[in-house]
């Protein structure tokens, strides 16, 4: 049995002893000194010793502290007494661990005394009730927000999305409350508008899920990035088409409204670099770089050293086995142009496949489209298993009617590559998973639409990472 000492007075600490006696435990034993008795009805007496006097007292207060205590827990309304009771059970108990409710700029030196800010305790609940702001575990784990609250608005991008197909890495939702009552998550459940999340993970990553969860339609490339990042490699890219990429990406970065970062790499074309340094202004940036460098560490380097959240290649980068794995390992979407206008494109086309991935990207894909202006067409081969399909059909009507887009699904009898190449432009979205890294070689007897993606590789792509 633990003797806890508690030395109160006020209400706050007549409060404080009310949610004592309501907390259950039979591990410990309350001895309560207060300046005014005061009788609590539901104090079990085997757990609670009351006392009735003045800790200041040197002497009353000595009698009791030659029992052993685990601790102190002292709240009181003055600072005087608050600092003198301390004294006195130092000139006792020279190590006993005392937990002081902190109403002043109290401090003291003492290690084994805990002040608990009352300012602080307030402000960081008044704050939990402030919109758009995280709900933090203040008490529980480690309180650094490894623990937190989310309300899911109703045009949050994870409305009617199936738990199953949210990507959680270093992080889970581990309890939904949905209409005041706890709602165990599983992997077919579907979260609802107003339910309250709660997530365990680690905090970096619990801040970024929280600005997913929040954003609406019109914040992409966040929550991947902030800005917009053209990737010239001149040993690869033709210098012909140098100058349309650059235009079309300036088109992409217009309708974005983000900064545009043009990095290029392996300069070798005088006229074609000041062609691109025309483009320079206050919120196009441009960087060449005249060294050898490591390749896959520089870039990955400028990924984080500009924010980038959307990543602009020409199709002849994205071919290249290497830049392919080195894009695939910055996490972040890659917008790849072709050889046909960009400014034209109105259609964005969606392959469904047997998995669901195209479902943990949707509330991106829908994002790119509303500030695009693309419709969004949904194409479903008819002769491959459906039951996955049907699932992922159902979450883009959901979504469709959240934001208030309308889609089309287009029921295909024939392979929709097959189909879509007989189509005049569009801009092809898909998933980017580990297996658009492997070489083309490997997919040659594949029925798999996404290993196909070089099958459309004259049309423009856009390659969503899967991973928030």
């Amino acid at each position: 049995m633990k003797k806890i000492l508690i030395i109160v007075d006020g209400s706050v600490g007549e409060h404080f002893i009310k949610r004592v006696i309501d907390t259950y435990t039979s591990e410990n034993i309350y001895y309560v000194v207060q300046l005014k008795a005061k009788e609590y009805a539901d104090a079990n007496p085997a757990r609670f010793k009351f006392y009735e006097f003045d800790p200041t007292s040197f002497y009353k207060l000595s009698n009791l502290l030659k029992m052993e205590f685990v601790q102190v827990l002292i709240a009181m309304d003055n600072l005087l007494d608050v600092e003198n009771t301390i004294k006195n059970i130092r000139m006792v108990k020279k190590q006993l661990r005392v937990i002081v409710l902190n109403q002043w700029a109290l401090k003291n030196e003492d290690s084994n005394v805990v002040s608990v800010n009352v300012n602080e305790i307030l402000s960081s609940r008044l704050l939990d009730y402030l919109p758009n702001v995280p709900v933090i575990a203040q008490n529980v784990g480690i309180g650094e927000g490894e623990i937190m609250e989310v309300l899911v608005p109703f045009g949050s991008s994870f409305v009617y999305r199936h738990i199953g197909v949210i990507e959680q890495k270093n992080w889970r939702i581990v309890a939904i409350y949905r209409n005041r009552k706890l709602v165990m998550p599983s992997r077919r459940r579907m979260i609802q508008p107003n339910d309250l999340l709660l997530l365990v993970g680690e905090p970096a990553v619990l801040k970024s899920v929280y600005r997913a969860i929040k954003r609406e339609l019109g914040q992409f490339p966040e929550p991947f990035g902030s800005n917009l990042y053209l990737y010239i490699d001149m040993n690869i890219v033709n210098n012909a088409t140098i100058k349309e990429l650059v235009r079309r990406a300036v088109f992409a970065h217009k309708k974005f409204k983000h900064e545009l970062i043009i990095k290029i790499v392996n300069p070798g074309n005088i006229s074609v670099i000041e062609y691109i340094k025309e483009f320079r202004n206050d919120n196009v940036t441009i960087e060449i770089e005249y060294e050898n460098v490591n390749l896959k560490s520089a870039f990955h380097l400028d990924i984080k050293k500009y924010h980038v959240g959307l990543v602009i290649v020409s199709k002849e980068i994205f071919a290249n086995f290497k830049m392919r794995t080195i894009l695939y390992e910055s996490h972040v979407p890659v917008l790849k142009i072709s050889d046909r206008s960009f400014s034209t494109v109105k259609d964005a086309a969606l392959i469904l496949s047997d998995n669901r991935d195209l479902e943990k990207v949707s509330a991106t894909i829908f994002d790119i489209s509303e500030q695009m202006g693309f419709n969004i067409e949904l194409h479903n081969y008819l002769n491959e298993h459906q039951d996955e399909k049907e699932q992922v059909i159902e979450h883009y009507y959901n979504l469709s009617t959240i934001f208030s887009k309308s889609i089309k699904v287009i029921k295909e009898n024939a392979n929709p590559i097959k189909t879509l190449r007989q189509k005049d432009n569009f801009i092809h979205i898909l998933p980017f998973t580990s297996k658009l890294t492997k070489r083309h070689i490997y997919s040659l007897f594949s029925t798999d639409s996404e290993r196909l993606y070089y099958k459309l590789d004259n049309y423009h792509q856009i390659f969503i990472p899967v991973q928030l």
